[in-house]
């Protein structure tokens, strides 16, 4: 039977979710590439064929539950669920006097209630045969900052779901984990708007999504009597 990954949160081809994609199906999986954007899951599907590995796409809103059913069951047919990888997120500096209730509660449900979402549906298929639920951070998940309260409070939230999910599903063979991105990463998101900042960080100052999708790989691979429940990774030159 196939091995598959179902990874939500793929976006432009240069980004950590289709970095993730590629890295798992070198591993002879079936990736399930899910996001927003039709024309940017095509793109990763076609250069996943083109290296010859297996993609379908499923065009998904993270904070509908239904759509996420829905994407799961079509990564089924290619055979056995066997890692999801949560990928979500958006970012932006907002002055706490100048933040709004209705963006509060937006950066919430697209970090941590989609957060919930897909672990309420991947758990439950997950615990059969076992396997993986891997979620992405941030350094906002570990502290806040001036301008971006909403952004550490939803992922925060986001974090402590896993924790607490690692210690009640780790027993019943699935691992859970979290990996704090710590620094820019140098995909078409920052290189679209703020391209200067990037010019700044120089060689090596940003994180290449490439080398990020290794830990994903790490996690998921690790044998069941040595789990990791956090990593973190930054540019050797990030200030932490």
């Amino acid at each position: 039977m196939n091995r598959v990954a179902f990874i939500l949160g793929v976006g432009a081809s240069n980004g950590l979710g289709a970095a993730i994609a590629r890295r798992f199906a070198r591993e002879n999986l079936h990736v399930c590439i899910a996001g927003r954007t039709a024309h940017n899951l095509n793109v990763v599907k076609q250069e996943i064929d083109a290296q010859g590995g297996s993609a379908s796409i499923a065009v998904c809103d993270a904070t509908d539950r239904q759509q996420i059913r829905l994407a799961l069951n079509s990564c089924e047919q290619y055979g056995q669920l066997e890692a999801v990888i949560f990928n979500v997120g958006n970012n932006a500096p907002i002055a706490f006097s100048d933040l709004t209730e209705e963006q509060f509660e937006k950066f919430w449900r697209v970090c941590t209630y989609s957060g919930f979402l897909t672990a309420k549906e991947a758990l439950p298929r997950l615990e059969e045969h076992g396997g993986s639920l891997l979620f992405t951070g941030a350094s906002a998940s570990l502290r806040g900052r001036p301008g971006f309260a909403h952004f550490a409070a939803a992922k925060a939230g986001l974090r402590s779901i896993a924790q607490a999910l690692a210690k009640d599903y780790g027993p019943k063979g699935i691992h859970v984990a979290h990996v704090v991105v710590d620094g820019a990463i140098n995909g078409e998101r920052l290189r679209s708007v703020l391209p200067e900042y990037l010019d700044r960080l120089g060689e090596d100052g940003s994180i290449d999504p490439d080398a990020i999708s290794e830990l994903y790989w790490l996690l998921h691979s690790q044998p069941r009597n040595a789990w990791t429940f956090e990593l973190d990774v930054r540019p050797y030159k990030e200030v932490w």
